[in-house]
């Protein structure tokens, strides 16, 4: 039951980013960042976490989730460290996350050969 919970959930914040980018003109890169956008504000409401607990890595593993990630990442952080944790919160939760991408992205960089248009 938890896979179907995951990929219903999943699958949904996918479909809405698909008619996003059939039914509007906004690109795919603010499209990406209206996902982060919106699970930092939902994050920082409450809101994702409920919905995070439901679905799993449905909820966790998207875009939306990197948000939520920065959101709890800040409100911990100003907890322990005050008005410093808005500064170091986001990138001390976010910094797996964000070190995968770049070393996968300077392997595929060595890999891949670049064509120009």
């Amino acid at each position: 039951m938890i896979f179907l919970k995951a990929f219903l959930v999943g699958g949904a914040i996918c479909a809405v980013g698909q008619l996003l980018m059939d039914c509007t003109k906004l690109t795919p890169a603010r499209i990406l960042v209206l996902f982060v956008v919106a699970g930092v504000v939902l994050g920082a409401l409450g809101l994702y976490q409920p919905l995070a607990d439901f679905a799993g890595c449905g909820a966790t593993v998207p875009l939306t989730g990197f948000g939520n990630l920065l959101a709890q990442g800040t409100k911990d952080a100003i907890r322990e460290d005050g008005l410093l944790g808005v500064l170091t919160g986001p990138l001390s939760a976010g910094s797996a996350g964000i070190s995968a991408a770049m070393l996968s992205g300077l392997v595929v960089s060595m890999i891949a050969r670049p064509k120009s248009k």
